[in-house]
């Protein structure tokens, strides 16, 4: 679908300003160049969370929308692996990331797209790619699931997240497909659904809302969560399993799985100051609420029921997330914090605290950057409280 002429100018042209390439087309009189301006701009938007292909000068790229709401190739290929079966189709398949990576480890992989081009692109692309175990099917998620003459293992979505003004949408209800109307067809086709959700979607909620779930993950990449998963079953159970999961690119998956009924069983430590060390829980984890389990199962001590940072007088190296050393207890002063930190720079966190990060940056008259780190809190006195650390 590209010539070598293109090719050669999507290469060239890999860092250029798309803009200004369309501004300049009549240098290339003998080229689609706003076909290619947006060829450009896709490998940009997806430069860091899809690398493999956007480097891929044989792969055709589709609008930029359809680049933004894709897997990155690092949870896709977790995200494969977490339901071993022989067959799954993916009734959302977008860009086709997700099923590329579940081809990787299903025998026989269902891409399911509503849109006719972009159906057309990922068969191009699979075609390039080798891909031999997927195939690419034009049609609404439910007129395949009604043709569907055999039952499948698993049935995979993430439904478009837009609403009808473009605009970002968070509810089951507001999704396309509506989850909570196919549910009943889903389950009859399918032994076990896997569904995706918005991050912002309250997990108490979506538990609420969705029968049958079994397991959940929450999936944090270079720890912002990016993705969270619900895997349906026939077979329901009084306690879903919930998986914080934190990726990070060339390191092995940091996975702590916990359950409600455990957080709501157990006994947060509490302490009445700071100690030596300060622990930040991973977002997967706070997105998660795992806040009691933690300071139970790590033996490390919370400041306040709402801050959920925690402390321990011996390091907990174990601990999911980040770890500092405090070095002074400071107060709220410009003074003093120039006086600790000569080079007038930190990185601010808030938790729990009456000032937001730029109001209190302000106050003390500190740029963002350098390796002290500066966490805003309450103790469990309700006292205000500031803690200069280092990271260990």
């Amino acid at each position: 679908m590209l010539t070598s002429a293109e090719k050669k100018f999507i290469e060239d042209h890999l860092t250029a300003d798309p803009a200004q390439l369309v501004l300049q087309a009549q240098k290339w009189p003998r080229l689609n160049v706003p076909k290619l301006a947006q060829q450009v701009q896709a490998r940009q938007k997806a430069k860091n969370k899809l690398p493999a292909w956007a480097a891929n000068l044989e792969l055709v790229f589709p609008a930029n929308l359809s680049v933004e709401q894709s897997s990155s190739e690092l949870t896709a290929a977790y995200k494969a692996t977490l339901v071993p079966a022989e067959t799954l189709a993916d009734l959302t398949g977008g860009f086709g990331v997700d099923a590329f990576y579940f081809a990787q480890q299903y025998r026989q992989v269902y891409y399911v797209e509503r849109q006719a081009e972009l159906a057309q692109t990922v068969a191009y692309n699979y075609s390039q790619l080798g891909v031999q175990n997927v195939q690419v099917c034009h049609q609404e998620a439910e007129d395949f699931l009604q043709t569907l003459s055999a039952p499948l293992d698993v049935i995979y979505l993430d439904p478009a997240r837009r609403g009808q003004a473009r605009e970002r949408v968070h509810l089951l209800q507001d999704c396309e497909p509506d989850v909570l109307r196919l549910l009943p067809l889903l389950l009859s086709k399918a032994k076990k659904v896997l569904l995706k959700t918005a991050p912002m979607l309250d997990l108490d909620l979506a538990l609420q809302e969705l029968p049958g779930v079994t397991r959940v993950w929450i999936i944090a990449v270079q720890n912002e969560v990016k993705e969270v998963l619900y895997l349906l079953e026939q077979e329901t159970v009084e306690t879903p399993q919930i998986t914080a999961v934190h990726l990070r690119p060339g390191q092995a998956p940091q996975e702590i799985t916990f359950t409600r009924q455990e957080e709501e069983a157990a006994a947060a430590i509490y302490t009445p100051e700071p100690l030596r060390y300060l622990y930040e829980p991973n977002t997967a984890l706070l997105k998660a609420g795992a806040f009691k389990w933690l300071s139970q199962h790590y033996q490390v001590q919370k400041l306040h029921r709402n801050s959920h940072l925690y402390t321990s007088t011996d390091l907990c190296r174990a601990f999911p997330g980040r770890i500092f050393e405090i070095s002074a207890k400071p107060k709220a002063s410009a003074k003093e914090m120039h006086r600790l930190l000569p080079q007038r720079k930190a990185n601010i966190t808030v938790r729990n605290y009456p000032l937001t990060v730029a109001q209190l940056r302000d106050k003390l008259k500190l740029k963002e950057g350098g390796e002290d780190y500066l966490f805003a809190t309450t103790d469990r006195q309700n006292k205000p409280i500031l803690l200069l650390c280092r990271k260990v």
